[in-house]
C-alpha cells in the first residue's frame, strides 16, 4: 500500500511547477510584476559586485533602512525591526503575545498566515465574517467590540483587506484602538498594501503605545522573491517584540540595499505602479461586465488585485483558475482567503504588465465557458 502523499511536500510541488513554467503570468499572489525601478536594479548590483552578502546585515537591519521606514510610515519616535519579509514580522508578534488561553481576533476573509501562528502558540483564533454589502465589507466598531474580551491577546487588522481591498477610515481606526485599549490587546495593523490606498491611516498615528504596524516590500516595490518586510512600533513595545524575532543574523544584505533605493524614489516609483494599477483594474471591470453573472462587489479596491465573483455564473472558483493555469495565467481561488465564503470568487492581481490583464481579459468569456464544464480539478492552494 502507497503511503499518502504529504500535504506539504504536494504544496511545494504545485508552486514549484508553477515557477518553472516559462512566461507564467502571476495574476494571483499581488505581487508586482512591473519592471523594476533602475536605482533598485543598480542598489542590488552594486551590492553584488561589492561582496555585500558575504557577511550578516545587522541584526536589526541597516540603522539607514530602519530611519528611512520609519520616515516613510510618518512615526517618528518609533522603532523599526526589518525581517524576511512582513510574514516573519507578524510571526514574531504573534510568539510574542499568543498563548493557551489567549484569542486572536480578525476578519473573515483575511490573510491567513497570522491565524496560522496563533494557532502554533495554543490561541483560540476567532474570525469575524465581513463579506457582507450590509456591512459593506469591512469590519464594525461593533462588530468586533462583541468578540473581544479578557483573553484576547491581538486584534489583527489587515488594512487595506487581503482580498477584498476595503480601506478603513482615520475614525475606524481610532475606534478599534480604543477598543484594543480597553480590553488590553495589542492592534496589530497590517499595513502591506497601504501605497496603493487612498486616505490610508496607520494606527500608530493614534495610538503609538497600543499598536504596532506591519509593512512589506513585496508588493509595492516588487521584492517578493527577496524577502524583505518590518514591524514598526513604539520603543518599549519594539524592545519586548525584538525578544522573539529569529531574525538574529539580519535581513538579505542585498534586499535591504533594493529597498533602502526603492524608499529613495518611491514618490516617482509608485506614481507609475498606481497608473498601471488603476487602468488594469479598469479593463478586468469592463470585461467583467460583458459576461452575465460575474460582479466585482468592491469598487475601487484599495489593494493591488480585486475580487471577481463567479457564483452567479455558475462556475467554480476552482474551475475558473485551473482554466487559466491551463493558458499560463495564475489567478487565486477565494479558498486560499477563506473557507467560508471562498466559493464565491476568484482573486486577481493588478500590479502587473498591461499584456498581462488585456491577455487575461480577451480569454474570459472562453475561460468561463470552459469552467461551467470542469469537475476534474487537482490540487490549488
Amino acid at each position: 500500500m502507497s503511503k499518502p502523499q504529504s500535504a506539504a511536500l504536494v504544496r511545494n510541488r504545485y508552486f514549484d511547477e508553477l515557477s518553472a513554467e516559462p512566461g507564467l503570468h502571476w495574476l494571483g499572489q499581488n505581487t508586482n510584476h512591473i519592471e523594476s525601478h533602475p536605482a533598485v536594479r543598480e542598489a542590488m548590483l552594486r551590492s553584488i559586485e561589492a561582496g555585500e552578502f558575504n557577511a550578516y546585515a545587522p541584526p536589526l537591519g541597516f540603522e539607514a533602512l530602519r530611519e528611512a521606514i520609519v520616515a516613510d510610515l510618518g512615526t517618528p519616535g518609533a522603532e523599526a525591526l526589518v525581517t524576511e519579509g512582513g510574514v516573519n514580522a507578524l510571526a514574531m508578534i504573534c510568539r510574542a503575545r499568543c498563548k493557551p488561553g489567549t484569542t486572536l481576533v480578525t476578519t473573515d476573509p483575511t490573510w491567513k498566515w497570522p491565524c496560522l501562528f496563533a494557532r502554533q502558540q495554543g490561541a483560540e483564533v476567532i474570525e469575524i465574517p465581513i463579506y457582507d454589502p450590509a456591512c459593506n465589507y469591512r469590519l464594525t466598531p461593533e462588530a468586533l467590540k462583541a468578540n473581544v474580551d479578557e483573553r484576547t491577546a491581538i486584534i489583527y487588522l489587515v488594512d487595506p483587506n487581503n482580498p477584498l481591498g476595503i480601506r478603513y477610515t482615520r475614525e475606524e481606526i481610532e475606534s478599534f484602538a480604543a477598543i484594543a485599549r480597553d480590553c488590553g490587546a495589542l492592534l496589530v495593523h497590517d499595513c502591506t498594501y497601504r501605497d496603493f490606498a487612498d486616505g490610508h491611516t496607520p494606527a500608530l498615528h493614534v495610538a503609538p503605545k497600543g499598536s504596532v504596524v506591519s509593512t512589506s516590500f513585496s508588493k509595492w516595490l516588487g521584492l517578493a522573491g527577496l524577502r524583505i518586510g518590518a514591524l514598526v512600533a513604539a520603543p518599549d513595545l519594539f524592545e519586548e517584540l525584538a525578544q522573539t524575532s529569529t531574525s538574529v543574523l539580519g535581513a538579505s544584505v542585498i534586499a535591504q540595499r533594493a529597498a533602502q533605493a526603492g524608499l529613495s524614489v518611491k514618490a516617482e516609483w509608485m506614481k507609475k505602479v498606481r497608473s498601471t494599477d488603476r487602468a488594469n483594474k479598469a479593463m478586468i471591470q469592463e470585461a467583467a461586465a460583458a459576461i452575465d453573472g460575474l460582479a466585482l462587489p468592491i469598487m475601487p479596491s484599495h489593494g493591488n488585485f480585486l475580487i471577481l465573483e463567479t457564483i452567479a455564473a455558475g462556475i467554480r472558483p476552482e474551475a475558473l483558475v485551473e482554466c487559466y493555469r491551463r493558458q499560463g495565467i495564475m489567478i487565486r481561488q477565494g479558498t486560499y482567503h477563506t473557507q467560508r465564503f471562498g466559493d464565491r470568487f476568484v482573486k486577481i492581481s493588478t500590479s502587473v504588465p498591461q499584456a498581462w490583464v488585456e491577455k487575461l481579459c480577451t480569454l474570459l468569456p472562453e475561460m468561463v465557458a470552459q469552467a461551467r464544464t470542469l469537475n476534474d480539478l487537482p490540487p490549488q492552494f
